[in-house]
């Protein structure tokens, strides 16, 4: 089966600040308003991210899910992973390890492909332990740790 929709891999650029995001912005635009865009910023070579490079990179996403479209990071260099950590921005996206990951993932969707990545987004604070082993653990754990929170 071919997909009619094309995957566009963007860069974002080394400084993701106000001036850079603009005309980032109005380079990505048109991808962005075609129908259901399927979009992947590649952040690796990212060194410094501002809260206008943060703005931007909600924005295109609101905009890609106007359409009925998704946007994804990959690539996350360590100085753009700590400040969407900061900024709990990460927990808006999903996120891959790679380009290649995140583009494939249009095709063959599995709501799991990001929990490897950030286990912790899948589970509750105070269950990721239990979590962690295995699925039987979390049933069986649940109603210990229910009632050792309720106190």
């Amino acid at each position: 089966m071919e997909t009619s929709r094309p995957v566009v891999v963007k860069r974002i650029p080394e400084r993701f600040n106000m001036k850079n995001a603009r005309s980032f912005l109005s380079e990505v635009k048109p991808f962005l308003n075609a129908d259901r865009p399927q979009v992947v910023f590649d952040m690796s070579q990212v060194r410094q991210i501002d809260a206008a490079g943060i703005d931007i990179l909600l924005h295109c996403m609101t905009e890609a899910t106007k359409r009925d479209g998704d946007l994804k990071l990959a690539s996350l260099s360590p100085q753009a992973s700590i400040v969407l950590e900061l900024t709990r921005t990460d927990r808006l996206f999903e996120i891959y390890e790679t380009s290649t990951d995140a583009a494939k993932s249009f095709s063959n969707f599995l709501p799991n492909a990001v929990r490897p990545y950030y286990p912790s987004l899948s589970f509750p604070a105070h269950g990721h332990r239990a979590a962690a082993h295995s699925s039987s653990a979390v049933a069986h754990s649940s109603n210990e740790e229910t009632t050792d929170k309720a106190a």
